[in-house]
Formats: C-alpha cells, structure tokens, sequence
C-alpha cells in the first residue's frame, strides 16, 4: 500500500509569485542540511538554490521543472526537535539516515517547483500528473494573473485540491482579503466543486520565512505550512496502487546525462519497481519494448539517491533505459497495461536558425558549422520535449519550433554561453487549418497599470487587432486599473518595450496562450525604419555625431561594424544607409573647441530577446558567446535593391 506518510506536492503559480523562494525557504527550515552546505549550493544566497542554472539565477525565474525532497516531523525539523523551526534555522549537524515510517509524526514531501511563465506551461501541466495535491500561490498585490487560471484549471482537471497560500503578505500595498476573495471568484468561473472551493489559505511571507493561518496571529516560521500539508494534501491514493499489482510507471520528465544518457522521471502508480528488474516501456505512439531498469533512484533533498525499491505512489528516476521518452508507460513485462499518455503541447512559434555568414563570421565562437549546429539542437531534443526542429530551405537552415519567444531565447542564450555562433530570422506564429479556414494562435493578455495610463495601453494594443475583454478598477490598489484582452500572438512580438516605454516602466503585464481562432488581419509592423552600415571598420565618433539627428545608434565609437550591419533606429518610416567610420579630414589649422563639442546619443542596450522582437523579415540576428549584432540578410545595398525590383515584377505578374 503507499505510503500514509508521503505527500506528493507541486507549487504552481504565476510567474514571480514566489515559488522558489517558498521551496528554498521550506528546505532551509526543514533540518536536513546545515548553514554552510546550503551556503554552498546557493552560492552564500538561500533564495536560489531551487535556481540550478546561470539562466535562471540571472532572470530570477525557474526554466525547467525540479523535484525536491524534504523531511518533517510534527515535533520539528529533523534531528532538532521544535526548536529549530521556532527560529527558522537549519540543523548545524549533517542530516539523519531515512525516517522511519512507522514513526506516525514523520513524513516525507516531494517538492515540484515548477516554471511560472506562459512559455514554459506545458511542463507545469505534465508534472502535475505526479501530485497529490497542489500549493497555488497568489501574490498579496496583483492577485489571480493569466498563468494562475492557466495552472489552476489543470490542477481541477486532474481533480487535486488547491492549498492557497497568499505570498509577500508583508509588502506595502498588500490587500490579502481581496485577493482571497478574487481566488474563490476564479475558482467558481472554473466550475470548481464545493470541496475546492472550501479551500485552505495560509498567509506568508516567503522572503522573510514566514507562514501562518490568521493574520493576526503572527508566526516565526513555517511550522504552520507544513502542518497544513499533512492536514490538508492527501497520501498517494490507495486504489489501484496495491504494491503488489503489476507494475506501473508514468514517465512525465525526462533528463539527461552524457554519461547514462536520458533519464526517465516520473511516478509510480502501481506495483513495485527494483534496479535490474525487466520492465516493457509501453511508448505514447504504440510501440513497446523490453529493457531491464540499471538504476533506480528517489529524490532525496537537492539531489537523488539509489534506491532498493519504490513503491507506489513515490516518485523516482530510472537510468538505463532507453529510448524513453514523456508519456511513455513503464509496465511489467508479463502484464503490461498502459496509463493515460500526458499531452505534449504543441509549439506556437517557429524560428529559423543558420549558420553565421557576417565578415565576422569565426572571430568569437567555436562551433560554427551547420554540423555542430545540427548535433547540438538534436541533443537539446533528448530533454527539451516542447521542441520541435525541422530542416530549412538550405543544409545550412533549421526551422526550431517552440512554445514563445522565451523559451526560444533561453534556448538561444544558452548556446552562445556554450560558444555557439548562429544566425537567427525573425519570429513566426504557427498557423492551423480548422475546419478549412486559417487560424492563428489567441493570447490572453492581462495590463495592471495607473489610470493615467489608461489610453497609451489601448491605443499600443487596439492597432494590433486586441479584442477588450475587461476593464476595471483594481479593488484595493489605489489608482491601478486592470485590463484583459485577447490578441493574436503576432500581436504579441514586441509589444511589451513599447509598453513599458509608454508607461515609463509602471504597467504590469502578463500574457497566456487561450485557443485558436480565425486570423484578424495584419498587426503593424515596426513604425521606425534602421541605419545600415556602408563600410566595414571601426566606429568614430565624428561619424556619429554627424548623424546625430537621424535617429539612435546601437553602437560606441569604437565597435567594429561591417557593411550591411543594422547599426541603430532610423527616426523616420524608411531605411538609409550611413558611414560610421568616417573621421575628420586632417588640415593645417585645427579647431579645439570643435573637436571637444561632438554630439553622441548614448547607444541603445538591446537584449537578445528584445532584438529579436525588433527585426523584420529582412534581417538576422548574429548571436556569438561575445556580440549580439543585428544585420541585414542580404548586406550589400545593391544585392537589397536588386531583391526589391524582383519581388516588385512577382507581384505585377
């Protein structure tokens, strides 16, 4: 039978609501590890140890899902009795050995802290087929967001009971009674049950530490979370996960390693499972074949342990077999019975990657090639199952397919850190035929901002063919208006620097994926023409300053450029093209003061997902482990002029 004392539990909220740094701080609390271990993991800051990669540390979200694993006893943290969790600290010894299940106030909580943002969806509603029960985290201010209703509709779909807990309650513009209230609001347009809609709601602060079930009476710790994880999210289900049925496993992550190679994840529903136990892996396409599990390990705090047995409803990690992929069944082999196969969204973006062709091309990076190319996005593949990568119109061209810009860009940002050098095109949406007609992907797209602001956001989102859904004033947050809308996702590309730019950075904004519907016509495109670089060489500052009133420079004096190099924004509708390089003709007679007073803008910082949101169709983006330049695809200005009459008699044709 499971485990009584097992809770399978995932945080799922919306982005920066808090997830992390709950997890971090309930790992911290529960004794298993000492100050300076956790200082190592984290790199002397707590709040980042759930945060394994340089991604995730420097954006301040979560990419990919984790499972952790923590021990509490009812009487505190482990090896400390109360006392530690009094004051919120970690034991100062090493951890115990395994609890001992008979113990009836000893329990073990498997942690999933999952992604928050739009992009990285997917993944929270595969990794909830391995809870019990969820934590649904709402931020004290902004309240229920897109991706909220997004998580919170999958946890009802699979029937778990939401444990509310109302984050950063400590802020000063915090309003908890309004925000419990908008939660039971969303809950009801959900069709939740009346069981759900009794929730649980514990109040905490997940920055300083803190949790507690009545505001007004204040806490030290997080005792009062994990006592309302024992009372309120259940044990693993007892039918149909007798230990000793046939085996059943369902795989809903997978990781990999180049040593063992990919690594299945996921949850044991039925049966036992040992290391070297034959099994049928049952695939979600219909195929099957027989392996044998090598390893077999449990979550054990930060990282994973082997294990001699797994019981049903535990969740555990099998090396060893392989090919294995999410959605898979891993069955006994005289009784194989295959589980509900998890949905792998599909992708709503595509890009085309190739292969660096700038006069620069081979100066910073050390895969260059369309082969090292091709080997590393077919390894990102291995774990990255919302992925898709095509072949393009030349050897040297591959269409990569994802869920957003983000995820592609985190993507991106990861192989020019791993010395990739690469080209890419301007972002896609994915169109679909339904029902013979053209449809295109809808977001749902959600503004908190001052009412003064008001109008800018409408007047930036109505042109980009926005339908209004709600308008209101925010309930207890001063002059804050709350704006829903729905919109094509090609909306969606570069809108949010124009938003902030016409709030001065005041305007919250949030998007999700809704449905598909018929195409609303062409969205605009970008208002402002470029400068394109003439000449290859460095940047002088005469040069600028010559061009001081055509517009922005996305370059120092200094930079190197070559031709056909997008070099800054053009302050009309139209492209031109300019010298960079030029410098002052030498002379007799010098003047001092002349050569003291030049004019130079400060150059526009872009990063590599905000360059991607500014191209068009007719430009690249050079990514290398050192530069982000844009360019133009074609980079002579004859090679343009002559693409131009020829696109000018196809359509006279």
């Amino acid at each position: 039978m499971p485990n009584p004392h097992l809770r399978n539990v995932a945080v799922i909220a919306h982005v920066d609501h808090g997830k992390t740094t709950l997890t971090d701080q309930m790992l911290y609390q529960s004794g298993m590890f000492r100050d300076a271990d956790l200082d190592k993991l984290a790199g002397g800051q707590h709040n980042l140890i759930m945060d394994t990669g340089d991604l995730e540390r420097e954006r301040g979200i979560t990419i990919t899902s984790k499972v952790c694993a923590i021990r509490y006893t009812s009487e505190g943290p482990r090896g400390q009795g109360a006392k530690g969790v009094s004051e919120g600290k970690a034991s100062e010894h090493s951890a115990p050995g395994p609890l001992d299940p008979s113990a009836p106030s000893n329990y073990k909580f498997n942690l999933i802290d999952t992604p928050g943002h739009a992009d990285f969806g997917g993944e929270v509603e595969r990794v909830l087929k391995m809870a019990d029960g969820v934590l649904l985290l709402v931020d004290s201010f902004e309240g229920p967001m897109p991706q909220t209703r997004f998580v919170l509709e999958k946890a009802l779909g699979h029937g778990l009971r939401p444990l509310v807990v109302v984050n950063k309650v400590d802020k000063p513009n915090a309003r908890p009674d309004d925000v419990v209230n908008e939660v039971f609001d969303l809950l009801g347009d959900l069709g939740a049950d009346d069981e759900a809609l009794d929730f649980t709601t514990i109040y905490a602060s997940a920055k300083e530490g803190w949790a507690t079930a009545d505001l007004d009476t204040p806490s030290a710790n997080l005792k009062p979370l994990f006592e309302a994880i024992v009372e309120h999210v259940p044990a693993p289900a007892s039918e149909a996960s007798d230990a000793d049925a046939p085996l059943q496993m369902l795989v809903t992550t997978v990781d990999y390693n180049d040593y063992v190679g990919r690594i299945g994840i996921g949850r044991v529903f039925a049966g036992r499972l040992r290391p070297g136990q034959p099994v049928t892996v049952l695939g979600r396409d219909g195929t099957t074949t027989k392996q044998k599990a090598q390893q077999v390990q449990v979550f054990d705090g930060l990282t994973r342990a082997d294990a001699d047995e797994v019981e049903a409803g535990d969740i555990c990690a099998i090396i060893g077999l392989d090919p294995i992929d999410i959605g898979d069944t891993v069955a006994c082999p005289d009784e194989p019975d295959a589980l509900p196969a998890v949905a792998i969204d599909e992708p709503t973006l595509s890009m085309t990657f190739t292969v660096n062709t700038s006069p620069f091309a081979g100066r910073e990076g050390k895969f260059v090639t369309s082969r090292q190319i091709k080997d590393r996005l077919e390894k990102e593949l291995q774990s990255n199952v919302a992925l898709r990568v095509e072949p393009g119109e030349s050897p040297e061209q591959f269409s990569v397919s994802g869920r957003g810009l983000m995820h592609l860009g985190v993507l991106l940002e990861t192989m020019r850190r791993e010395g990739y050098e690469l080209a890419v095109g301007k972002p896609r949406v994915i169109y679909k035929r339904i029902d013979g007609k053209l449809c295109e992907p809808i977001e749902q797209l959600v503004v908190d901002c001052p009412a003064e602001c008001q109008n800018d956001v409408l007047s930036l989102v109505t042109p980009r063919k926005a339908q209004v859904v709600r308008m209101d004033p925010k309930i207890g947050a001063g002059d804050y208006v709350h704006l829903e809308f729905t919109l094509p996702a090609r909306g969606l590309i570069g809108l949010r620097t124009r938003m902030l730019t016409a709030t001065q950075g005041r305007a919250i904004m949030h998007h999700n994926l809704l449905n598909y519907e018929p195409t609303r016509g062409e969205v605009p495109r970008r208002p402002a023409g470029v400068i394109v670089a003439s000449a290859t060489g460095a940047v002088t500052g005469y040069a600028l300053s010559g061009l001081y009133d055509r517009g922005v420079f996305f370059v120092r004096p200094g930079d190197n450029v070559y031709e056909g190099q997008v070099i800054g924004e053009h302050c009309k509708d139209n492209d031109i093209i300019a010298n960079p390089i030029k410098g002052k003709k030498l002379s007799a007679v010098r003047m001092k003061e002349k050569d003291e007073n030049l004019q130079i803008k400060p150059a526009r910082e872009m990063s590599l997902e905000a360059c991607l949101e500014y191209i068009e169709e007719d430009e690249l983006v050079e990514i290398t482990p050192e530069s982000i330049r844009l360019r133009k695809r074609l980079l002579t200005e004859a090679d343009r002029r002559r693409e131009s009459r020829a696109a000018k008699a196809a359509v006279e044709v």
